[in-house]
Order: C-alpha cells, then sequence, then structure tokens
C-alpha cells in the first residue's frame, strides 16, 4: 500500500482474535473481522500533534442526512483541515475522505497530495469522519449507547463529505473547480465510494489499498492472512516456517502451571500477564501491521519502523542462534515493531495505547463493516475459521445490535462491481501495491 496515502488504513486491521481452552487440552482459534488490534483493555493516551501545513476549521454538519425526524436536523461540528497555499479561484479541489482515527495523523502520513498541489494549483481539504477525532455529534457522550452510535455509518460519513465539500465551493465562489477525492483503505472505500454515489460533486477518485472486495463471498475469506504470510515467505521460507510454528509452542506453554509467570518474564511485560490469549495477539498484531506497512522507507504511521520492515524481521529470525526456540525468535522479530527506536524496556502486552482514537471502528464492524476473515493452512498464522452466530452474538452482547452482513454489496455493489465500473467509466483508480494485504481485496484501476 502507497505510504504516501497513508493506507489506511491502515485497514490498520482490527481482527479479534480469541484463545480459548476446549475439553480435550487443545486450543481453538477463531478470526472475526478486520480493524483496529488493539488489546482488551484499552488506554487513551493525548499525543503532540505534529505542526501541519493546515488550517484548522469546524463546519456546522447535520445529525442525520436520511430522514426528518426532530433529532435529525441536530448540528454538531465536524473538523477539517485547509490549505489554500497554491489554489487559485476555479482550481481543483483535493479531498482526503477522512478514516477511522484524528484527522491530523492522516494529513500527517499523506506526503502525496501536497506533493501534486502545486502542480495543479489545488486546494487541499482534509475532512474528519463522523464520531471520530473532535468531530463528535454528542460530545463526550457521543458513544454512550446504539442511540447515538447508530449515527455513525458509511452513508452518513458520505453524505457529510458532499454536504461540507458544496458548502465551501459556494463559500469560495468558486463552484466551477473540480473536486478529486483521495482516501487509502477504509478511507479509499470512502472515496470509491463517493465517485459513485455523487458523482455530480466529485470527477474523479484514488483510492489506495481499498478493501472493496473484501464483503460478503467475492473473494475467499483467507485471501488477507495469505497475502501476509506469502509477503514473509518471499523475504525466507525459514522465516515463514518460524512464525508458523511458534504459536504451537505458545500453546504447549499456556498449559503449564506457571504460564503467565513464564510469558510475562520472557515477553518482558510491563505488568503480570492475566491471559495466554494476549501474547498471541500482541504477536499476531506485529505481523499483520508490519505487513501493512512495509514501505521502503523509514516511516512512523502505526510505528517508528526502518525501512522494508518485513525483512528486517526475517533478518532477526534468520540470525538467530540454533539453539532458540521459534516462539522466543518470534517475540525478538515483534519486538522490532513494537521498539524499533530502543525506547522501550518493557512492554504493555495487555494494556495497548490508543493514541488515535480509534475504537469507533469497532461499532462498524459490528454493524455494517462486516468482513469475514479465516486462516488457511497456507496462512502463518494457525488454521482458523469464521462463526458469523457467535460474532453475532458478541455485537448484541456488546451494543445491543445485529450486523448486517450483506448490506454494504446491496448499497455499493458486490461482486460485479469490477464490471460495471469498466463498463460505465467511473474516473476511479485503486492504487495497491503487490505486496499490500489488501490487495486481494482491492480492485483493478478502472
Amino acid at each position: 500500500m502507497a505510504p504516501s496515502l497513508s493506507i489506511f488504513f491502515l485497514f490498520i486491521i482490527t481482527f479479534c482474535v480469541t484463545l480459548t481452552a476446549a475439553a480435550a487440552g487443545h486450543y481453538s482459534l477463531q478470526t472475526f473481522s478486520p480493524r483496529p488490534a488493539y488489546q482488551s483493555l484499552i488506554k487513551h493516551a493525548k499525543t503532540r500533534k505534529p505542526k501541519l501545513p493546515f488550517k484548522t476549521r469546524y463546519f456546522p454538519q447535520t445529525l442525520d442526512h436520511f430522514s426528518f425526524h426532530p433529532k435529525s436536523s441536530k448540528i454538531f461540528y465536524q473538523k477539517y483541515l485547509i490549505n489554500t497555499q497554491y489554489w487559485h479561484k476555479g482550481s481543483p479541489i483535493f479531498v482526503y475522505t477522512g478514516n477511522e482515527g484524528d484527522i491530523e495523523w492522516f494529513a500527517a502520513n499523506t506526503g502525496f497530495m501536497l506533493d501534486i498541489a502545486p502542480k495543479f494549483r489545488a486546494l487541499l481539504l482534509f475532512i474528519e469522519h463522523r464520531f471520530y477525532g473532535e468531530s463528535m455529534p454528542f460530545g463526550k457522550d457521543s458513544y454512550q449507547s446504539a442511540k447515538t452510535l447508530g449515527y455513525l455509518n458509511s452513508q452518513q460519513a458520505l453524505a457529510d463529505l458532499a454536504v461540507l465539500i458544496r458548502s465551501l465551493k459556494q463559500n469560495l465562489s468558486s463552484e466551477a473547480s473540480p473536486v478529486v477525492v483521495f482516501g487509502g483503505s477504509y478511507g479509499g472505500l470512502l472515496a470509491a465510494w463517493f465517485r459513485l454515489k455523487y458523482p455530480h460533486i466529485a470527477i474523479g477518485a484514488l483510492a489506495s489499498s481499498a478493501p472493496i472486495l473484501q464483503f460478503d463471498k467475492i473473494i475467499p475469506w483467507s485471501s488477507f492472512y495469505d497475502a501476509v504470510s506469502l509477503d514473509f515467505k518471499d523475504v525466507s521460507q525459514n522465516c515463514y516456517e518460524v512464525i508458523k510454528g511458534s504459536w504451537a509452542e505458545l500453546v504447549a506453554i499456556s498449559t503449564r502451571k506457571q504460564a503467565l509467570a513464564e510469558l510475562s518474564k520472557a515477553f518482558r511485560t510491563c505488568k503480570s500477564l492475566h491471559s495466554t490469549a494476549s501474547v498471541l495477539e500482541w504477536l499476531w498484531t506485529a505481523f499483520v501491521y508490519t505487513a501493512m506497512v512495509n514501505y521502503p522507507t523509514e516511516a512512523n504511521f502505526l510505528k517508528p519502523l526502518p525501512a522494508y520492515p518485513v525483512q528486517q524481521m526475517c533478518k532477526i529470525i534468520d540470525k538467530s542462534p540454533s539453539g532458540e526456540t521459534k516462539l522466543s525468535r518470534a517475540f525478538a522479530a515483534a519486538s522490532l515493531y513494537y521498539n524499533y527506536s530502543q525506547t522501550e524496556n518493557c512492554f504493555e502486552v495487555e494494556y495497548e495505547v490508543d493514541p488515535h482514537g480509534l475504537h469507533g471502528w469497532h461499532w462498524q464492524t459490528c454493524t455494517e463493516m462486516v468482513m469475514p476473515m479465516t486462516c488457511s493452512n497456507e496462512s502463518m498464522f494457525p488454521p482458523s475459521g469464521f462463526d458469523y452466530k457467535r460474532f453475532a452474538e458478541q455485537c448484541r452482547m456488546k451494543y445491543g445490535v445485529l450486523p448486517r452482513p450483506h448490506w454494504i454489496t446491496t448499497e455499493f455493489g458486490g461482486e460485479r462491481i469490477e464490471k460495471v465500473l469498466k463498463r460505465f467509466g467511473s474516473n476511479i483508480i485503486f492504487s495497491n501495491g503487490m505486496q499490500d494485504p489488501w490487495s486481494r481485496g482491492g480492485s483493478s484501476p478502472c
């Protein structure tokens, strides 16, 4: 995925891995849908905002664009960043469709738009997604219940973009300015969908690492983790085999009486572990996210990382002493993700910090953004399946709602979307790197 468009995220994946003991003494794994793979106990940290070449503005946005109930017209203030340094009246407006996080985070990691703005004399606009960052429709109570979170969905977010863009063009007296939308990962989905739903507002879209085919049964559910595994396997067969074999060693340790104490010491945890499942998730997160941000240059999007971090992880594994266990080698490699900067004396395995405010994604995956994921025998992760009934029950218990697994393909198109785009011409560029784990869920340029 292109670092200039951030990813998207990070489509940043949210998987939920559950490690449970079965009666026979074995462990069963289940992989759920994507996104912020943060541990169950999350701390929210205040991070220093990066200095960016943008001015911050707030737009009075409508709460509900699709009904006329008395509460629908409630106003909340949606944050956006604007740069008019290179803009000339009538020139293009480049809009970044905000992801599931603080808008400054994406602006700080999206250099491509700044790079091309002078050539096109473009105005740059980064619009924050509702229910993320400072764009909270109900303030501190925005996440209080499903009654408030019910206004968090992709259709409302797209309508927010449309209303804000039209208003801005009117205020600038530049309604003839063409608009191109940009986005990565979930933001890439929004960019592509915006072009499809609002072609009278945007003349084109650049969707980077947009998993537009990841829904329903359009592609094999194992595609994402197969791609992550292939990234490591292409670097080193031994690296792939070590990671693949480390899970069995973890399971074996987990059956011991002093397992938690032993793992706390081996993984240099800051606090004693409460569950062996957190160790699996900690390792899993490191390998998946590293594959997602396997950039050819140093980067600091998710964590500070060297150029080609997958290669660097595999070097650590391949150069480990022969007497080391597979699990200890996997830990050493994962430590690159969490401590490349060499500033950590211990690891917060169960108390990961969420500095970018990503937690709203859990609601989205429990409602419309249902992207089933499994691990095949070809994966370096333990084979696992997707149990929709169990997933739906967890969502019901947490939020009191049930997912709508077929809604996205109903609203935006399913397996025939590529043919439709190519036939009618869409001016949508789907940008995916060959090593991008989301590339199998993306689409070809149209």
